[in-house]
């Protein structure tokens, strides 16, 4: 009965098995079917949508070479029009070109023609007043001559009093407003008159500093001269030594280094040399500040740095006994104020005032007269050349281009004139100083030179290893006969040559 059981359920097994793989065969194969039905559906549609956009790039494509034709066939057609018109055109031009030279040749001709009427016109009139000077027994000169002065005897009284009466009325009324102009200007603008000295003095807090200054043997006063170019003068006033030295620059750079090694209390060569630096740096920065404060004072703000410094350095310049850089603020200035009361340009007016001197900054480093200095430096620097006209008549060397040189010229002229302003005795004194000094420093081998004592005594300073004791005598001797030869001096001048070796070591 198991067995039976057994056997029954494994053929009902065998046949299920059978029965679920022939279904499920059956059931791949209809979706194959299905699937390939579908496909081919589906091929069947894009054949026919390939067709169809085929069939309407076909009629697109004919539609554009249609378009096209049409296009080409209007091109074509504005073109030839367009041929047709300059073929006419140039048929017209060509028409015209022959007439301007029919014209043109009947110019010449018209123009032979009254040439030649010209000409025989004028022989005619020769002529004619050939045949006048026999009649008249007079030559064409001498009967102009008679009419003249049979209207100068007619009419002479005449004349000369309504010339007179129109020179006066335009005389007086000229000088009446120029006077009127320089008197605004004037009392417009007011400086006081400072007069600058050779000498600055300095106070000793005590006497016994005169010992330490002079140093042993006068050891630290010749090194401190040397270094400066600036004479100390040791007299008996009580606290109190003058420094004198033509050149301001050095002046000025000898007051700060002493009063510096005064507070200092160590004086000797090493600390005189340091200070003598410290004081040439804020020298520097003094002539720096001194150009700023110029040009904003004139209002010439658009300068190059180069030219403002060389501004800065007039302020240690003189001339005539006048500060040159407060003589040229004074021409820009007034400059300035005659250009605003006649109606011209301000700006060059003021700025060409300001610079008219500049090349007194450089004048005694370089050859040359310091307007041609100062035209070079402008030049140079970019200034523009209506302010260089402008500037560079004020001594008379070049015309006068323009009404605002002449301006600058009459703001110099006022400013040089002015009561107090200059003194000719004292710049005579201050040229003699520095032709010495350039007298000397053209002798090879010289390391500098200082004129002292008012010009009584020139010390120069060479090269040890350039000249010797012997070259030394010899150049004392020369630079005297070049002295002699090219300057005019009063009394006698001392020549000094120093030849000094100094040998320095460190030991470490």
């Amino acid at each position: 009965m198991n067995i039976t059981t057994l056997l029954v359920g494994l053929v009902l097994l065998t046949i299920g098995i059978v029965a679920g793989y022939l279904i499920r065969q059956q059931i791949i194969k209809s979706r194959a079917d299905s699937i390939e039905v579908t496909l081919k559906t589906k091929i069947q549609q894009a054949k026919e949508e390939a067709k169809e956009i085929v069939l309407e790039a076909k009629e697109k494509a004919n539609q554009l070479l249609v378009e096209s034709e049409s296009e080409h066939r209007k091109q074509k057609e504005q073109l030839n029009k367009l041929e047709e018109r300059l073929a006419k055109k140039e048929e017209i031009l060509d028409k015209r070109q022959f007439e301007i030279d029919n014209r043109a040749r009947d110019l010449d001709q018209a123009v032979e023609k009254i040439k030649a009427f010209k000409t025989e016109l004028e022989q005619l009139k020769a002529s004619e007043l050939e045949n006048l000077e026999k009649i008249a027994k007079l030559s064409q000169e001498e009967a102009k001559e008679e009419l003249m002065k049979r209207i100068e005897s007619v009419y002479k009284e005449d004349l000369v009093e309504a010339i007179k009466k129109l020179e006066g009325f335009k005389k007086s009324e000229i000088e009446r407003r120029a006077q009127e102009i320089m008197m605004t200007v004037i009392q417009r603008y007011a400086r006081s008159n400072i007069s600058e000295l050779t000498t600055s003095t300095v106070t000793l807090p005590s006497e016994d500093l005169k010992g330490k200054i002079i140093g042993r043997e006068g050891r630290n006063i010749r090194h401190f001269e040397k270094l400066t170019g600036v004479e100390i003068i040791i007299d008996e006033s009580p606290e109190v030594i003058t420094l004198s030295s033509f050149d301001p620059i050095r002046r000025e750079i000898a007051r700060i280094a002493l009063e510096n090694l005064i507070s200092d209390g160590r004086i000797q060569p090493a600390r005189i040399e340091d200070k003598i630096l410290e004081a040439q740096k804020l020298v520097k920065e003094r002539v720096e500040k001194a150009g700023e404060d110029a040009v904003y004072e004139v209002g010439v703000l658009n300068l190059p740095p180069e030219i403002i410094h060389l501004l800065g350095r007039l302020a240690f310049r003189m001339s005539y006994g006048q500060n040159v850089l407060v003589h040229s603020i004074e021409v820009a200035t007034l400059a300035r104020m005659l250009a605003a009361e006649l109606g011209a340009n301000q700006e060059i007016t003021k700025t060409a005032g300001l610079l008219h001197d500049i090349g007194k900054a450089v004048d005694h480093e370089v050859e040359g007269a310091h307007l041609e200095l100062g035209i070079k430096i402008l030049q140079k620097y970019g200034i523009s050349e209506e302010i260089i006209k402008a500037m560079r008549s004020h001594h008379e060397n070049y015309p006068v281009e323009s009404i605002e040189a002449a301006i600058v010229n009459v703001a110099d002229a006022l400013s040089a004139s002015r009561p107090g302003a200059r003194r000719e005795s004292l710049e005579n004194y201050l040229k003699r100083l520095e032709n010495l000094e350039k007298i000397a420093n053209s002798f090879p081998g010289v390391e500098k030179s200082y004129a002292i004592q008012a010009g009584r005594e020139l010390r120069v300073f060479v090269y040890p290893d350039q000249i010797d004791d012997l070259g030394a005598m010899k150049l004392a001797r020369e630079i005297a006969n070049k002295i002699e030869a090219d300057l005019n001096y009063p009394g006698e001048i001392k020549v000094m040559v120093i030849r000094e070796t100094r040998i320095i070591e460190y030991a470490k």
